[in-house]
């Protein structure tokens, strides 16, 4: 009765690993797969439980049978040979040996070498996606439709701050999720504006490593339709657990859509860098812009973080290391030990082309016009802060532009 027991337990494991539900899965939590790299991935992790399983339940079967059949209490001795002598003990002790082999590069090489072929090929692709990573965001850039956002996270800061309940898909959520279309090719290059991060969505059977000066690349072919969270998954600063990866997968028909209404919007944009805002409307937009993109570092109250990131509240100065003091007043943007005090042309170069050898990216190809003024008019007037200063897009357009004739005509 009690063999059967055991047995029993031993087929129900190995028919859970050999053929799991279509839900959840009894001893892992793999997301449903969803490309053609996360089955086979899938394909090749069950196969490998399987064959532990196969191998161990007979070997401790024979272990347990052994120790308790031929123990000393019955009279048994310890064998006293300490090697193989006849030629039955030679193929006995190489059966083992050889059988590992054949799994090792036939039964799990096989399958893996066909994966990592799949992953490395990259060719033929409908769509090409550019995704750069940053201190702590992700930009997107489809070139062939001319769209270009940054995706950041969207979880409220009282639920950050354990002052409200957290939702089901907290710090899961962004403002700007990327959208893909379903059963066409989409090639993946990523790259990194600082440090490593890394590009990872487990239903996509993904996860590559952005690395500054190196461009990666990744594929996916998604199967259906629907909304597929990630993370980057490097430790990457203080602002890791903020950086989310959601996709959107549509079909090609409402991706078209989405592709529209993005170009539209763009042009929006753009034609907004020409117009002048009021006081209230820069405000605004800036605290939007600073809340998503500017809080992680200088903090939601500007207090920054001591020795790392400056306080933008009027009336802190800030202490740090003397090549961030000297790249400050190089940029004559540090007076008095005070940071939101420079000129503002100063300040928008600095919003702008960041400074080097520091966190403090540059941020010309994140933001648009407008959001560069609407949260440099921001940091002036808030925290403490009364310059009364406004920016517009024009102007920060005429220092972008200023800056590339510079470049050009040194």
């Amino acid at each position: 009765m009690r063999d059967g027991k055991v047995i029993a337990i031993a087929a129900g494991l190995l028919a859970g690993v050999v053929a799991p539900g279509a839900g959840a899965h009894p001893f892992y939590e793999f997301p449903t797969p969803v490309t053609p790299i996360a089955k086979e991935t899938l394909f090749i992790h069950n196969l490998f439980l399987t064959i532990m399983l196969a191998l161990f339940i007979p070997s401790a079967a024979i272990v347990l049978y052994s120790l308790y059949a031929h123990r000393k209490s019955r009279g048994h001795v310890a064998a006293t040979f300490t090697r193989p002598t006849t030629r039955k003990q030679w193929v006995l002790v190489s059966l083992p040996f050889v059988a590992l082999v054949f799994i090792d590069y036939v039964v799990l090489g096989i399958p893996a070498f066909h994966s990592i072929l799949a992953i490395a090929d990259t060719s033929n692709p409908a769509l090409t996606v550019k995704v750069t990573a940053s201190q702590w965001k992700w930009q997107y850039d489809y070139p062939s439709y001319g769209i270009k956002f940054t995706s950041s996270l969207s979880t409220p800061q009282d639920e950050i701050d354990d002052q409200a309940p957290p939702d089901e898909h907290f710090l899961r959520e962004v403002d700007h999720p990327l959208v893909l279309p379903t059963n066409e090719k989409v090639d993946l290059v990523i790259a990194s504006d600082d440090v490593i991060h890394s590009f990872w969505v487990p239903a996509f059977g993904i996860k590559q490593d952005a690395v500054p000066g190196s461009l990666r690349e990744t594929w996916v072919k998604i199967d259906k339709p629907g909304t597929y969270r990630g993370q980057c998954a490097e430790l990457c600063g203080v602002g890791h657990a903020f950086m989310p990866i959601v996709v959107v997968a549509k079909t090609p028909a409402d991706f078209a859509r989405w592709v529209r209404t993005e170009q539209a919007e763009a042009d929006e944009t753009r034609a907004a860098a020409s117009q002048t805002f009021t006081m209230a409307q820069l405000m605004s937009r800036g605290q939007g812009v600073y809340d998503k993109i500017c809080a992680a570092c200088h903090q939601p109250t500007g207090l920054g973080i001591p020795g790392a990131f400056p306080p933008i509240a009027g009336g802190h100065p800030f202490a740090a290391s003397p090549a961030l003091i000297a790249n400050l007043v190089e940029r004559g943007f540090y007076r008095n030990g005070r940071i939101v005090v420079g000129p503002v042309a100063n300040h928008i170069d600095l919003v702008l082309h960041g400074i080097p050898g520091s966190p403090m990216p540059a941020f010309e190809s994140q933001l648009s016009a407008v959001d560069i003024a609407a949260v440099i008019t921001f940091e002036r007037n808030s925290f403490g802060n009364h310059t009364g200063e406004t920016v517009q897009p024009a102007d920060v357009a005429h220092a972008e532009h200023g800056q590339k004739l510079a470049a050009l005509h040194p």
